[in-house]
């Protein structure tokens, strides 16, 4: 694999967003790493663990209009953007009827505008370049319809599938792009979304992947070139059988609490 300058992961603060930047950056160790997050102190403590290599940059993905000027700055100062990871993301679960607009919006916002706004803007220069990666985090939360998840399975779809068409359509210009379809991974997220949920057996007992094995199946897709990462694998007929994963859903799946 091509030995890569500059990485951006975005939602680097967060649990999944760390352990990718970690994988990364072990596996590219010669790259400069931008660590993009809303949340200043915890992206100043994830930029610190990993050294001189990495910057923060406190970006707000609720306002994509100011990315364009975010990353020219981090181009200046780190050249050109080798591998992108959208990873940041807000999960919110209430029922459609009563999510307020202004969180809906948010969510889809943050979790799929901003996501493609980012592809928008360095994906030209790696189909000119003929190199580069884009590294999109989406959710089975997009494949399998969940209760209080409207705007947050309707956002991770879009990405989903903004995703694997831009494989297709970037391929032959030496851009790979990784879609990745997390199941529960353990994560403030995931516990908060878990939260939002009334108790159960099966909120209870769903089971649960961790942020390292996460970005650990990312790096061995990476390196095999693979299109598409489900995680944890015993997921994945929610991916292949999607109809089937639906009916599991609708029949044993959680109710919100709003």
């Amino acid at each position: 694999m091509s030995e890569f300058g500059h990485l951006l992961v975005t939602g680097a603060a967060g649990a999944i967003g760390s352990a990718l930047a970690h994988a990364l950056a072990k596996r590219y160790p010669n790259a400069t790493l931008t660590l993009v997050d809303v949340d200043a102190t915890r992206l100043g403590d994830a930029t610190h663990a990993l050294g001189h290599r990495a910057a923060a940059a406190c970006w707000d993905l609720s306002e994509p209009n100011a990315l364009a000027a975010q990353l020219r700055d981090a181009v200046e100062a780190r050249g050109p953007v080798d591998i992108l990871v959208n990873c940041a993301g807000i999960m919110e679960v209430q029922r459609l009827s009563t999510m307020p607009w202004d969180t809906a919006s948010k969510v889809l916002t943050v979790d799929l505008v901003s996501p493609l706004r980012l592809m928008q803007l360095v994906v030209p220069d790696m189909a000119e370049r003929g190199s580069g990666i884009v590294i999109n985090v989406s959710s089975l939360a997009g494949v399998t319809p969940l209760r209080g998840c409207s705007y947050y399975g309707a956002a991770k779809a879009g990405l989903a599938q903004a995703s694997e068409i831009a494989r297709m359509e970037l391929g032959a210009q030496g851009v790979q792009v990784l879609t990745v379809y997390p199941g529960p991974v353990s994560s403030d997220l995931e516990r908060r979304a878990r939260d939002q949920y009334r108790p159960s057996a099966a909120r209870e007992r769903i089971p649960t992947g961790t942020p390292t094995g996460l970005a650990a199946a990312v790096i061995r897709a990476l390196d095999r070139g693979a299109p598409r990462v489900v995680y944890p694998q015993l997921f994945a007929p929610a991916r292949h059988v999607p109809t089937l994963s639906a009916k599991v859903s609708e029949w044993l799946g959680p109710e919100p609490t709003l």
